[in-house]
């Protein structure tokens, strides 16, 4: 059994919700993946949180700028997120999250199988238009990023790697009741702000980003 590499791979495989056969969240998927792809891209120091002076977008909004030059080989959807950062002028966390989120949902997908992760099947929506139903293959993977996940919210916190952090924060904001319920976050959330110092900005980008869409369409 081998992990995804990074980490909007593996928030996608958490988002599963096996009994249902779908994903939680299925609408606001791509935004929590690419807030995923930011988080890596921040923790590896491939971007920096420039704060929001002189950025124009406004009062308390740190912006999201080129860090390290880019590594060799760099994954394609951070370096996709990456690339797209680098050609603009500085703008907040928030508006990267919304940037682009179906193509990075897409493009994650696509990743997970091409890999052998994930399978593809053919099945029809209302019995009348086809469609594609992401399954994971090994249904272990996803097993042990739970675990990694629990260990996170109730192991040791020096023992809590980088990645497990974000997942919890991500998970949190991104509301994957799925793999944290609100009584549990809400028991939790001393423990779950500390892991959050670990994705910087993101976190509450993502939850401002959500906060938008759902207030657009009505709620």
């Amino acid at each position: 059994m081998k992990l995804p590499d990074t980490l909007p791979a593996r928030m996608y495989l958490l988002a599963y919700q096996p009994s249902r056969g779908r994903h939680v969240q299925r609408t606001d998927l791509g935004l929590i993946l690419r807030a995923a792809a930011l988080v890596e891209l921040l923790q590896r120091g491939l971007l920096v949180d420039g704060g929001g002076k002189g950025s124009g977008e406004g009062e308390g909004s740190g912006t999201a700028r080129p860090g390290s030059p880019a590594p060799a080989g760099l994954d394609p959807v951070l370096a996709g997120v990456l690339d797209q950062i680098e050609g603009s002028r500085p703008r907040r966390w928030e508006h990267w999250v919304r940037t682009g989120d179906r193509a990075t949902a897409r493009a994650v997908r696509d990743q997970l199988v091409a890999d052998g992760t994930l399978d593809l099947e053919e099945r029809r929506v209302l019995g009348l238009f086809p469609a594609l139903r992401p399954v994971p293959r090994d249904p272990a993977v996803r097993e042990h990023l739970l675990t990694a996940f629990a260990a996170a919210l109730d192991g040791p916190l020096p023992q809590v790697e980088p990645w497990q952090a974000a997942m919890v924060a991500l998970a949190a904001e991104g509301r994957l009741h799925n793999v944290l319920a609100f009584r549990r976050r809400r028991e939790l959330r001393d423990r779950i702000k500390e892991l959050a110092q670990s994705a910087g900005p993101v976190p509450k980008a993502l939850r401002r980003a959500l906060d938008a869409r759902h207030s657009s369409q009505g709620g």
